[in-house]
């Protein structure tokens, strides 16, 4: 590259970088706005929305901690996540391995009934749902939105990508396994399983994201103050006239806090599961 062309090249370069830095201003703005508003009090937050405090306090924290019950709220949120996804995994492995490995026709027609779940949004089913849930007295319960995050929302998507992982592992290592004795069941877990991690990683990051803010189904099926999470915690401290926009802000920081430290928590896993998963699905 001669002189000229590597001046061309630097030029773009720097306009390329100039024009990166100030989108992302643009996009980090809203965020500085909501985590700075936290601090202020309502008379310096409406004089200058975009400045830096005067004098920071955490008393609007303090009083979100307070109204939106965080530890109860925060425990709901930990045991309908981590039980949704747990099941998740269980289930949609299993299903994944039978529909891959079966040849009956019958296990691709299962298939092609879950991938409608894909394509239908399950909104179009909450008014039936709502009344199977509540024939099996369900209603009001974790247990009952941990069955609908598993069965009526995700399973699909996580079937998707266990099928198209679980159709690149050698067939081969299972008849190893069913010549030493071993059965379907056990091959499975003791074979197949581990060597899903890639696409386990995948489902587990993504439903989790997914049903962390979820906000339509504990809303429509937890109504007892103590069995609330987060997000509805955040809408019931919403004024129908008017919000305080500095005891509101807190609510939404301590809101997403928990998944802002999960993600720096699991980037590295974020991204090489789901590009992981993208490859072999």
């Amino acid at each position: 590259m001669n002189k000229r062309g590597h001046a061309k090249f630097t030029i773009r370069k720097t306009v390329a970088s100039v024009v990166h830095i100030i989108a992302g201003m643009i996009m980090l703005t809203p965020i500085y706005y909501l985590v700075v508003t936290t601090f202020k009090t309502p008379e310096e937050a409406t004089k200058s929305p975009l400045g830096l405090p005067s004098n920071p306090t955490f008393d609007n924290y303090i009083k979100a901690l307070d109204a939106m019950n965080y530890g109860q709220s925060l425990a709901n949120n930990l045991v309908i996540a981590s039980f949704s996804v747990t099941l998740l995994i269980i289930f949609a492995s299993m299903g994944a391995y039978a529909i891959a490995r079966s040849k009956a026709k019958i296990f691709n027609r299962f298939f092609s009934l879950f991938m409608i779940g894909l394509i239908i949004p399950f909104q179009v089913a909450i008014i039936p749902l709502y009344k199977i849930v509540s024939a099996l007295h369900m209603m009001d319960t974790l247990q009952g939105v941990i069955i609908i995050n598993v069965f009526c929302i995700n399973l699909s998507l996580s079937l998707f990508l266990f099928r198209g992982f679980i159709s690149t592992v050698p067939i081969e290592l299972e008849e190893a396994a069913f010549i030493d004795g071993c059965g379907v069941l056990r091959a499975f877990w003791l074979i197949i399983f581990p060597l899903l991690k890639p696409v386990v990683a995948t489902v587990a990051i993504l439903s989790a994201l997914a049903i962390w803010n979820d906000f339509l189904t504990p809303l429509l099926f937890l109504q007892s103050p103590g069995k609330l999470v987060l997000l509805q915690q955040v809408y019931r401290n919403v004024g129908p006239f008017a919000t305080n926009w500095t005891s509101f802000f807190p609510m939404l920081v301590l809101a997403t806090l928990p998944l802002a430290i999960f993600y720096l928590l699991m980037q590295k896993n974020i991204v090489e599961g789901v590009v992981a998963g993208s490859v072999k699905g």
